[in-house]
């Protein structure tokens, strides 16, 4: 489950998302149970409350983005390193919280993209891995 923070019109509220397999059969809740927004102000804002479930994006090619926009303050693996799942590879400063960016496999890091310093947007290419 996943805790999520998010301000509409200057108010916060706090939610958590489960994800469930598509077949399963959950009835809907009641009307009251929740709150809908709707024409909410360009400015909305989501804020993750743990972001351990975002710390890692991979794509096909063995791209691994960036979860979220940051600066790049600590690179912790070189280009041709070996890496196991779940090690750090580097780190992110993201909302003046520092993010661990892990390798989301066992491989080697086939290319680095970015360097110490280096400000990214989210979904830009870290490293690559494979």
């Amino acid at each position: 489950m996943s805790k999520y923070r998010i301000t509409i019109e200057g108010k916060v509220y706090e939610m958590e998302i489960e994800l469930l397999p598509e077949d399963s059969m959950v009835p809907a809740p009641k009307k009251e149970a929740f709150k809908e927004f709707r024409g909410a102000d360009k400015d909305t804002t989501v804020r993750i409350i743990d972001p351990s479930a975002q710390k890692t994006t991979i794509n096909e090619t063995g791209a691994v983005t960036s979860p979220m926009p940051g600066t790049v303050i600590r690179i912790l693996k070189s280009e041709g390193e070996t890496v196991k799942n779940g090690e750090v590879v580097l780190v992110l400063e993201a909302m003046k919280m520092e993010n661990e960016i892990y390798a989301p496999k066992d491989g080697r890091i086939l290319k680095m993209e970015c360097s110490p310093g280096s400000t990214v947007a989210g979904g830009e290419t870290l490293f690559e891995i494979g």
